[in-house]
């Protein structure tokens, strides 16, 4: 048994020079990892392209109020008989041209809504990118808890190994019993399964680091102070209200809901529009000399009856209005529930780091006077063994209570929307969803466009601001 568990011990002895060499080549911060993660992560890659493509969303509505042309030619064949002129071909071309020009606020609600629904969209693109930081700052502490745990084991497991090979040469001697060499292997072979089970456990959360940030983590240096944390629980509250990214996408999809409402409203209203239309029509080869028509419309309907339709779809904005603005609600009391637990939970951990160095530095009195005790015989075997677990559970106690602490910090700051990268990588290109909307938001567009924006605009409050 003692030969297997010394196997192991090297191998085990093995990854942590390995660790160590690693540490040489160079260390990572964790500023380099939320860089990293920041720039390169798909998920958030993703997001960031889904915003885009929402941005565009604005431009299709925007679309509806400027004019739209087509040019159409037409070849077509007739066969006119023996007592006509014969076989024919003939050709067409045209140039049309449509502009609506008044929808009874139907067209300036449903730009409202997109401009909200763009708005709400790089709020949950915030929310995305505070979620990724405080994934990174998880995985980062918890690869450093593991290295650290990895140690204590490893270190625990050379103890009782030295103190094995102590009770087996007392044992020979006649000064200990069978029991006490039994009672070593036993804490021995107990330190070994701890000893793999750390070293899974440092396997696994590596493996998420790789996922979350791009690459493996080589030698991670200790974590900087958080920025940014409040003060106190009040301002925590306040500022989570104030500013967090997902209360702010609600309230804006609050916005995007109530201006459907008026979209649809706009259906029982009348709607305006122009259309011109230009032609040349004519025997195949001879367009310069047939006919020209040109024409303008003027039309202006109002709808009389759609068999329910439009009271459908009335009736079925608001209910999604009142739902859009229950999740404001809902939002907002699990941010207040968030801010609660994150603030209990920070002070908690700090708490239980002060109290666990504290009982790692007992422990360690304990540890050492126990031992020197059981050299004159005022210590059991046992007692010894007892003593070098309860400081090996000191100290792993202290690791997790330290990741516990910064990790509760940085849930805190990221529910009151200050969780960023350019907080701890200041030179930080950061990534401003608004450039690109202000960027595409132009295409298109054409000097007609506010002037409809505002002649259908006037008509939305003779329709109602859409809350019931």
């Amino acid at each position: 048994m003692t030969k297997g568990i010394s196997r192991f011990a090297l191998v085990a002895g093995i990854g942590i020079a390995a660790l160590g060499f690693a540490a040489e080549a160079g260390a990572e911060s964790l500023s380099d990892a939320i860089a990293m993660a920041y720039n390169q992560n798909p998920g958030l890659g993703r997001a960031r392209a889904q915003q885009r493509a929402t941005d565009e969303t604005y431009v299709q509505t925007r679309a509806n109020m400027g004019p739209s042309l087509s040019l159409g030619a037409t070849q077509s064949y007739a066969d006119r008989g023996q007592d006509l002129a014969g076989d024919r071909s003939f050709q067409s071309v045209s140039l049309s041209a449509s502009q609506t020009l008044f929808a009874s606020g139907g067209l300036s609600a449903q730009l409202d809504a997109s401009k909200a629904t763009v708005k709400s969209g790089q709020q949950t693109l915030r929310s995305t990118e505070s979620t990724l930081l405080l994934n990174v700052i998880s995985v980062y502490t918890a690869v450093r808890r593991d290295q650290e745990a990895l140690k204590i084991s490893q270190d625990n497991y050379d103890i009782l190994k030295a103190q094995l090979d102590q009770t087996q040469a007392q044992f020979e001697a006649g000064q200990l019993t069978r029991t006490d060499v039994a009672q070593s292997q036993a804490r021995l072979s107990a330190s070994a399964a701890a000893l793999a089970s750390a070293q899974a456990q440092l396997d696994s959360d590596r493996a998420s680091y790789t996922a979350i940030v791009g690459q493996a983590p080589v030698a991670l240096d200790p974590v900087p102070d958080l920025p940014g944390l409040p003060a106190d629980f009040n301002t925590a509250l306040s500022t989570a209200e104030s500013n967090n990214p997902d209360l702010a996408a609600a309230k804006y999809a609050d916005d995007a809901a109530a201006a459907r409402v008026k979209a649809e409203r706009s259906a029982f209203g009348p709607a305006v529009g122009l259309s011109v239309s230009s032609g040349k029509t004519g025997v195949a080869g001879q367009l310069g000399s047939t006919q020209e028509d040109t024409s303008a419309t003027l039309r202006v309907s109002v709808p009389l009856f759609s068999s329910g339709l439009n009271g459908s779809r009335v009736r079925q904005a608001l209910e999604t209005e009142t739902a859009s603005r229950l999740a404001v609600e809902e939002t907002r009391r699990t941010v207040d529930s968030t801010v609660s637990q994150s603030w209990s939970n920070m002070i908690a951990a700090r708490s239980a780091v002060t109290s666990n160095q504290e009982q790692v530095k007992a422990a360690q009195i304990a540890a050492e006077g126990v031992k020197t005790e059981q050299q004159v015989g005022l210590r059991t075997n046992i007692e010894v063994l007892n003593a070098e677990q309860e400081l090996k559970s000191a100290q792993l106690d202290l690791i997790n209570a330290q990741r516990s602490q910064y990790v509760a910090a940085a849930q805190l700051l990221s529910v009151t929307g200050n969780l960023t990268a350019q907080a701890f990588v200041p030179n930080l290109q950061a990534y401003d969803p608004q450039k690109n909307f202000n960027k595409v938001q132009a295409k298109g567009w054409t000097p007609i466009v506010p002037v409809v924006h505002a002649v259908d605009g006037a008509a939305e409050g003779l329709l109602g601001n859409g809350r019931k």
